[in-house]
């Protein structure tokens, strides 16, 4: 399938954050499911396309399918990466697309965003344990568990991490 990679464009924002917010729901992967405080970062799209660079995913009829929040160095949305290090967070994809290269097609536009940077070491994930398909893309794109770096934004509640030297 044609993937194309983009900006999000400001009239995407609602239907990117809905997309994501709903990925996270359908996973499972919100403790408090509806009531989950996360949910509102997860729709806040044209908030982090403020401070950050969001990604889209959209087919050759130009159907959204997911996206991205792409980290720069020094943004406010890093969570674990290093001054020298790009990070990606809140990948997504819709049900409906899934399994047709979005996933994938998304986290290479973050890769290359960051070897395009220049003087970056890597680029750096978290995630949950239970994200197994994104773990595949994850590997499969040679990126490596970093347990050193694993960290807990709740009590209780451990995000594991990957990075990619570049």
């Amino acid at each position: 399938m044609d993937v194309t990679i983009r900006p999000v464009r400001a009239e995407e924002y609602e239907a990117l954050g809905e997309i994501t917010a709903q990925a996270y729901l359908g996973d499972g992967l919100l403790d408090f499911g509806t009531g989950d405080p996360y949910l509102e970062q997860l729709r806040a799209v044209g908030r982090r396309a403020a401070e950050a660079l969001v990604l889209a995913a959209v087919d050759a009829g130009g159907e959204l399918l997911g996206g991205v929040t792409y980290v720069a160095p020094g943004s406010p949305w890093a969570d674990v990466a290093g001054p020298d290090e790009a990070e990606f967070r809140m990948l997504a994809v819709s049900g409906t697309a899934r399994g047709r290269g979005a996933g994938e097609a998304l986290v290479r536009a973050c890769v290359d965003r960051a070897r395009a940077a220049g003087g970056l070491s890597g680029i750096v994930l978290s995630t949950q344990s239970s994200m197994e398909a994104a773990h595949r893309i994850y590997r499969r794109l040679g990126f490596v568990r970093t347990p050193e770096r694993d960290w807990s934004p709740l009590p209780g509640f451990t995000l594991l991490t990957f990075r990619l030297p570049l």
